[in-house]
């Protein structure tokens, strides 16, 4: 019998394919992901690392993660805790006059009505404490159903509704002070 014609074909570890599992999930997800930083307090130079950090703790859990659950809400909750943990780190530190410079480039009426929106909304999410945010965003935003939004960030449900109602009312709070300041300009 002649096997010269045969060849061998490498085929993945478990371990790849649950890597590039991974990796297709994230890079779908992305955009998500630093949309998510962003309203968790991110300062925009600072998204694309946070996000890398997502990744790598996605990938060190991706065996914990129940493929019959949406994505999405498990991305959140890695966010949630990068974010936390990147805030309370800027937060013992002393910053030395970083200045963050918008794009002023010219955009029709209604991008720039758009934008101006999203910016009164981002600040006005800065001025709620990040474990409201979170469930603000995760459940106004997101649109992750109250229960998920408690398991994610571990906490009792009766906690996370009562984050919510508080989280509203300073977020309306926040807007309307920032209106006010933005007329008397």
């Amino acid at each position: 019998m002649n096997v010269s014609h045969l060849r061998l074909v490498p085929t993945a570890s478990p371990q790849e394919i649950a890597d590039e599992a991974c990796l297709d999930a994230f890079q779908r997800e992305v955009d998500y992901v630093f949309r998510a930083l962003r309203r968790l307090g991110a300062p925009p130079g600072e998204v694309e690392d946070l996000a890398q950090e997502v990744f790598l703790a996605l990938r060190g859990s991706w065996a914990d993660y129940d493929a019959s659950r949406p994505l999405r809400p498990y991305l959140f909750g890695i966010a949630f805790r990068i974010a936390a943990a990147h805030h309370r780190k800027r937060s013992r530190e002393v910053t030395l006059g970083v200045v963050e410079v918008d794009d002023l480039s010219p955009k029709p009426d209604d991008a720039l009505q758009s934008k101006q929106a999203r910016i009164l909304v981002l600040a006005a999410l800065e001025k709620i404490p990040l474990p409201r945010r979170a469930v603000l965003v995760m459940h106004d935003i997101d649109d992750v159903p109250m229960g998920e939004v408690a398991r994610i960030l571990s906490i009792p449900l009766f906690t996370a509704y009562s984050r919510l109602r508080k989280a509203r009312r300073e977020l309306e709070a926040a807007v309307r002070r920032m209106m006010r300041e933005a007329d008397a300009r």
